[in-house]
C-alpha cells in the first residue's frame, strides 16, 4: 500500500461516512462485547465507535495508517491495542476472542479464504461475527461494470477489488449466517454470523 492513500482515505470517504456508513458501524459495533477482534483497522474510524467491549484487539498490515489511527485510539471510550499483523496469519491463539467485526477490509485482503479461516480459529464458538463489506452485486449489468472496472480501480486504490463475492467466502468459511442487509441496491451488505464449534459443519 502507498504512502499517499492513508492520507487520502479519511478525506475520500467522508461523504459517504456522514450519509449513512458512520450509522451502519455504530450499529454493527454495539453488537460486539467481551475481547473484541477488528480485522483491518486502517485509520482507526470505528475506535470511537465501541461501546460495550472490554478490549478491542485491532490489526493492521500497513504502519501508515496505524499511525493515522493513533488519535482515534487515545480518544476512544475502549482499551484498544493496535498489531500489525495481516488477517492471513493472526498471531492470537485458537478461541480467544468474544466478538470480531471487519468493515470495508476485505475487498483487499490477498486470501480471504484464509483469512475467514484465521478468524473463525482465534474466535470462540459462538462468537458473533459481523462484516460491512462492498460487494459483487446480483443485477447483471452492474456486476459486468464491476468486472470492467476492477483492473483500473485495483491500481487507483492500493488493491481494492471491486467484483468480490464475499458473501460466498463467508457462507463457504463455515461460519453460521444470521443475517444479511443490504444497502444501495446490493452493492454494500452488513452480514451478522455465529461461529459454529471446530470442525462443524454449516449447510445452507
Amino acid at each position: 500500500m502507498s504512502k499517499l492513500f492513508p492520507s487520502l482515505y479519511d478525506l475520500a470517504m467522508q461523504p459517504l461516512e456522514k450519509r449513512k456508513f458512520q450509522k451502519i458501524r455504530s450499529e454493527i459495533l454495539t453488537m460486539t462485547s467481551g475481547r473484541v477482534l477488528e480485522i483491518g483497522a486502517g485509520t482507526g474510524i470505528n475506535f470511537p465507535l465501541y461501546k460495550n467491549a472490554d478490549r478491542v484487539d485491532a490489526i493492521e498490515p500497513n504502519q501508515a495508517m496505524i499511525e493515522k489511527s493513533l488519535p482515534r485510539k487515545y480518544e476512544a471510550a475502549v482499551p484498544i491495542q493496535i498489531h500489525q499483523q495481516s488477517a492471513e496469519k493472526l498471531e492470537f491463539a485458537d478461541n480467544t476472542f468474544d466478538s470480531a467485526v471487519a468493515a470495508l477490509v476485505f475487498c483487499t485482503i490477498p486470501n480471504p479464504e484464509k483469512a475467514l479461516a484465521e478468524i473463525r480459529r482465534v474466535c470462540k464458538p459462538q462468537a458473533k461475527i459481523l462484516f460491512f463489506e462492498h460487494v459483487k452485486m446480483e443485477q447483471p449489468a452492474l456486476a459486468f461494470a464491476q468486472e470492467a472496472l476492477n483492473p483500473l480501480w485495483k491500481r487507483i486504490c492500493d488493491g481494492c477489488h471491486l467484483n468480490r463475492n464475499t458473501l460466498q467466502a463467508i457462507q463457504d468459511s463455515g461460519m453460521k449466517i444470521t443475517n444479511v442487509t443490504a444497502y444501495y441496491k446490493g452493492l454494500f451488505l452488513v452480514v451478522k454470523c455465529e461461529n459454529l464449534d471446530n470442525g462443524a459443519i454449516f449447510v445452507k
